[in-house]
């Protein structure tokens, strides 16, 4: 039988908790009710209580509530529900995961969504789900379902709402539990791609699925940086085809599809074969003309279509993500080869075309030959990243990495059987 785990702030939310265990328990689920709350006396009796999730985080629960500071309280018991909801899914006890709340109680259970793997089924009825819900789903599959009224009791509209949910998140669990892959598993690689780098991004995919590999595509927009690196975290990934590079430009000058910081860095981390290229570090992305910040406004501007604005990457700003490309590749702990195109590294980078800009390429070349250090393979090729023997070489390198990946963990294992 499927299990739903429900979290939340039993002292706030215990009646709506209430009304969803029943909801599920008479859709045909086992439900586990987890308490994240602090203050108050808890309005539905939980199955693992308020002081066992504080103790997750290395807290005690009387303490967080004696201090007062709810922002606090809120960051330690998402720590513990992160915990808590983990060790759920390791237990094989968690087929699906339901929270409800506000701002403070939709960011203390999304927290918790986070860290389960993706595929888990999550979904969070909040307030706040029809607004910008990307500091709630982060790079994972969370389902955001607006409440429209506040979560404050059981009327006509909230019933059927909380109804629905737990029809939907019943169905997801149960579907969940039981499921099977309709096809033979075949190794993942995962591939960024932008619309300046499609060309090169198909035919590698081309290559490799010919080889017997399945390819899942990330469009470099931030979100899909993110899903990558995070898939990467969940161990779902053979090796990683980081075509395109691009969202570190927008995270070194301020564009608007930034990954965050520590993009290119889960597949060294993990220790994954990976080949990188510079795919469309040629440009920043902003949204339509007028929305450019006025201090670029004088910079060489691309309308790419009329809701996005790319702008030309400078020689400084080439150069500086040079260093950060090369930093990034000297820690990983894996099979490492960088593809440099030497003639454009954009569908608009080459001659002839708006980016083209021989001096901010030749930058962002030199300072990332000046730093890599011998562990990361270089290859140059005088072709433009969208040349389909260029996405050729990339691939077959990044199979060639993969099976001399798998080569040598194969020959770990029988050197520790025979020890």
């Amino acid at each position: 039988m499927a299990t739903v785990v429900l979290v939340g702030t039993l002292d706030t939310k215990g009646q709506e908790y209430a009304y969803l265990r029943d909801r599920l328990r008479a859709e045909g689920c086992d439900v586990l009710l987890v308490d994240a709350g602090v203050k108050g006396t808890p309005l539905a009796q939980p199955d693992i209580g308020r002081a066992e999730v504080a103790r997750a985080a290395g807290a005690d629960v009387e303490e967080l509530a004696a201090r007062g500071d709810r922002g606090a309280a809120i960051e330690t018991m998402a720590r513990g529900a992160t915990a808590v909801l983990s060790e759920l899914f390791a237990q094989g006890r968690l087929h699906g995961v339901l929270g409800l709340g506000g701002s403070g109680g939709s960011a203390l259970v999304t927290q918790a969504m986070r860290a389960l793997p993706i595929g888990v089924p999550k979904l969070m009825v909040s307030t706040l789900a029809s607004g910008d819900t990307r500091p709630y789903v982060g790079a994972v599959d969370i389902a955001m379902m607006y409440s429209v009224v506040d979560i404050a009791g059981i009327n006509r509209l909230s019933e059927r709402i909380l109804s629905n949910a737990a029809a939907a998140i019943a169905g997801m669990a149960r579907a969940y539990a039981a499921f099977q892959p309709t096809s033979a598993t075949r190794p993942l690689i995962g591939a960024t791609m932008f619309g300046v780098t499609t060309p090169c991004v198909t035919e590698a995919r081309r290559y490799l699925e010919e080889r017997g590999y399945e390819v899942l595509v990330f469009h470099a927009t931030g979100t899909g940086g993110q899903s990558l690196e995070a898939l990467v975290k969940g161990g779902f990934l053979a090796g990683v085809l980081d075509i395109t590079t691009t969202e570190l430009a927008d995270e070194l000058v301020g564009g608007v599809l930034s990954a965050g910081p520590e993009r290119l860095e889960a597949a060294g981390a993990a220790g994954l074969p990976q080949v990188v290229s510079l795919g469309a570090l040629d440009m920043v992305n902003f949204g339509p003309m007028e929305t450019v910040p006025e201090k670029f406004r004088s910079r060489l501007l691309y309308k790419h279509n009329p809701t996005v604005t790319l702008m030309r990457t400078t020689v400084e700003e080439c150069a500086a993500l040079g260093h950060i490309i090369a930093r990034k590749l000297n820690q990983a702990r894996g099979p490492t080869a960088l593809f440099i195109p030497l003639r454009g590294v954009s569908l608009i980078d080459t001659e002839g075309q708006p980016f083209y800009d021989p001096a901010a390429d030749q930058a962002l070349i030199s300072a990332l030959k000046a730093d890599l250090q011998p562990q990361v393979e270089v290859h140059e090729l005088e072709m433009d990243i969208n040349d389909p023997r260029f996405a050729q070489a990339m691939a077959r390198r990044l199979d060639e990495l993969i099976q001399q990946h798998h080569q040598q963990q194969q020959d770990q294992q029988g050197k520790k059987m025979v020890q």
